[in-house]
């Protein structure tokens, strides 16, 4: 069993619905990337626009660049890959020339499709997550394939290699609580189309509600990294979180685990 990567968020807004201003100065994003390194972190997502479900605010994608490339450029030696957490082709493409190297693309390259000429021209990962403007389904989890199996095939054909496709159920968006819950049920059908998938479930309102508690956003991590649990066992290959520390032992911990099991 593969090492299950682990995505950190490096929120550089001041409207995120978990960390909403910590950390959009440079000097308090090198010090958070920094502890991430330290923690074990694979991989660190840089957003520079909120989606939080409500009251985030409309950027332009100067200000979005604003804010994300100097980050970009102060962490680009620390070690880990560093991902662009955006939509926007021209915000991708600058972020990569500063040092990025995968993209995570929250509406799976139906935007911006020139967000595939980045990742093409760069030979850089991409992160398709499943987002769409109708939110309506006759079975939540073939449409969900379907839709994301049609953006790799997208993605290909703006030259994409296949390697550098991986596909995100978007836990969060355009589905119902009982939708998530059969995504995550069926997580497993989704590995098994071939692509690598990354989990996000981080702090959403789908674990605050599984909680069954009014817990705020820094007091989910654990039920998250439950979540990370489940999504090893379906066979996802990376979760993106907020907190690397405790993602990264359990994970590890359970990965040990099941070699010793299986003998």
């Amino acid at each position: 069993m593969k090492r299950l990567k682990i995505m950190g968020i490096l929120n550089v807004t001041p409207d995120s619905f978990s960390d909403g201003g910590r950390y959009n100065s440079v000097k308090d994003a090198l010090e958070r990337a920094r502890s991430m390194v330290h923690e074990g972190v694979d991989i660190i997502d840089v957003g520079g626009y909120s989606t939080r479900p409500a009251g985030y605010t409309e950027i332009t994608e100067e200000e979005e660049i604003s804010r994300v490339i100097p980050v970009i450029e102060a962490i680009s030696d620390l070690g880990p890959d560093i991902s662009i957490d955006t939509f926007r082709g021209p915000v991708a493409r600058r972020a990569l020339e500063a040092g990025a190297t995968m993209i995570n693309d929250q509406w799976r390259g139906t935007y911006d499709e020139t967000i595939l000429d980045a990742a093409r021209d760069f030979d850089a990962p991409i992160f398709l997550m499943h987002n769409n403007d109708h939110a309506s389904y006759g079975d939540v989890v073939e449409d969900m394939i379907r839709e994301l199996l049609e953006s790799a095939e997208l993605a290909k054909s703006h030259g994409v290699k296949e390697e550098n496709i991986w596909l995100d159920p978007g836990i969060g968006f355009v589905k119902s609580r009982k939708e998530e819950l059969e995504v995550m049920r069926r997580l497993d059908e989704l590995v098994a189309v071939g692509y690598p998938v990354l989990l996000a479930t981080s702090r959403k309102r789908m674990i605050k509600e599984l909680m069954d508690e009014e817990a705020p956003a820094h007091g989910r991590d654990e039920a998250t990294a439950a979540t990370t649990i489940h999504g090893i066992h379906k066979g996802v290959a990376g979760v993106r979180v907020h907190n690397i520390a405790l993602n990264r032992k359990l994970s590890d911990a359970y990965v040990r685990l099941k070699e010793d099991l299986d003998g």
